[in-house]
């Protein structure tokens, strides 16, 4: 009896959140567009006629260029920051600063699976075993 208490209240509390989170969402979504409308009426018109194929890949663009940029702006500094001249240089260092990951051969557990469902039931054996 205890356990349907239970799983009813997890429901409820499940659902509260759900519509307390959507309901944020779409107010926020909306504040945020209405506050764009009244600052830049312009601009807002015109992104409403532009398509979402040409949306997609404006953002996809910059999106990729803001990865790329980032990525190699956050390489570059802990290249600079490692000291290292060239890339032998920096794997040395980087493979002394860094925990070692010990060998696993021959291999300690199982490595050949019938499917997902045979690999995810394996996974949650081993887990409930590690937390006994």
């Amino acid at each position: 009896m205890t356990e349907d208490k239970d799983n009813k209240f997890k429901a409820k509390a499940a659902a509260f959140l759900a519509t307390v989170g959507s309901i944020s969402a779409i107010i926020g979504f909306g504040s945020t567009l209405a506050l764009v409308k009244r600052k830049d009426p312009a601009n807002f018109d015109k992104g409403l006629e532009e398509t979402g194929v040409s949306l997609a890949i404006r953002a996809l663009g910059r999106g990729t260029l803001y990865a790329f940029a980032g990525c190699g702006c956050l390489f570059y500094a802990i290249w600079k920051l490692s000291g290292a001249n060239n890339l032998q240089e920096f794997r040395e260092k980087m493979g002394s600063a860094l925990p070692r990951i010990p060998k696993n051969d021959p291999p300690q557990s199982r490595t050949e699976f019938e499917g997902l469902t045979d690999l995810l039931k394996y996974i949650s054996e081993e887990y409930g075993k590690n937390l006994s």
